[in-house]
């Protein structure tokens, strides 16, 4: 409850977690039929990067703000395009001035068929996010721990959909509770797309929660990493890292070109890492 994704928005983390959620969604509206996106942990849906807390911890800069100065190679800006377009029409000036969260960027993506869960278990953020989408039908804001969205929100009435969950790792325990949470909804809702973040910071955490997402059974399960510098002694966070049930078929393609990219970008001098591999496969 004490964590504000304030002093981290637009950082390299964000950058990565929100381009691979920017090309699910996009691959979802290749389809009439209407999805719904549950977004598990969204936060407050709109960052001040001019603010005081920005201030204190500009992690923007060498995130979002080296993509938006340097650019991409030209597969890759074209890849990124839908999420540069959120970016910069929330920021209209010359300097970027705000940063979209995960719910806002998701709803800015959305046709007018498809709806937006957010649920947010801090008051004060879940007010200034139900604030944000105030009057907007296709956005429903829900004060609730995420958690027990993965159980008491799925399936979705669309039938189609894509749930986001971005813990923000605070607690001991979050690496098993993404396991559980997955396996419970993974078997209410099989064919749903699932977006799973997670940090790279202690190294052995992580193999262990490889190893026992593995242990899920469950197909099709793409693992995306992204490190800006080396794992250290003490552990500091070093890297981001998504995993991916039931993406699209296109989707692997599409982060060949885009995660070297970013390592180059955003990786401090020459330490930049990207993996991408199969868990699971069919």
């Amino acid at each position: 409850m004490n964590y504000s994704h304030a002093f981290h928005a637009g950082n390299f983390a964000d950058v990565m977690k929100h381009i691979i959620l920017t090309r699910l969604i996009e691959y979802l509206k290749k389809k009439d039929a209407a999805f719904r996106v549950i977004d598990t942990h969204a936060g407050i849906g709109r960052y001040d990067l001019t603010g005081e807390i920005a201030k204190r911890s500009p992690e923007w800069v060498d995130g979002i703000g080296k993509v938006i100065a340097k650019g991409l190679p030209q597969k890759a800006t074209a890849l990124v395009a839908p999420y540069l377009d959120v970016i910069k029409g929330e920021s209209p000036g010359e300097k970027l001035a705000t940063y979209p969260g995960s719910p806002l960027l998701i709803r800015r993506l959305l046709r007018p068929q498809d709806r937006l869960s957010a649920l947010e278990l801090h008051p004060e953020y879940a007010d200034r996010l139900a604030k944000l989408f105030e009057g907007d039908f296709q956005v429903r804001v829900i004060h609730l721990d995420g958690w027990l969205a993965l159980n008491a929100h799925l399936p979705p009435k669309e039938k189609r959909g894509l749930i986001l969950v971005d813990p923000p790792f605070e607690e001991l325990g979050e690496f098993d509770r993404l396991i559980d949470g997955l396996v419970k909804a993974h078997k209410k809702f099989p064919t749903g797309i699932y977006a799973l973040w997670y940090p790279l910071k202690d190294t052995r955490a992580v193999h262990d929660f490889i190893s026992g997402m593995e242990a899920t059974g469950i197909p099709r399960m793409l693992r995306v990493e992204l490190s800006v510098r080396p794992a250290s002694n003490p552990p500091r966070l070093h890297g981001s890292g998504l995993i991916l049930v039931n993406p699209p078929f296109v989707l692997e393609d599409e982060l060949r070109a885009i995660m070297p990219a970013l390592a180059s970008l955003l990786g401090d001098t020459g330490a930049g890492r990207h993996k991408i591999e199969w868990i699971k496969g069919e």
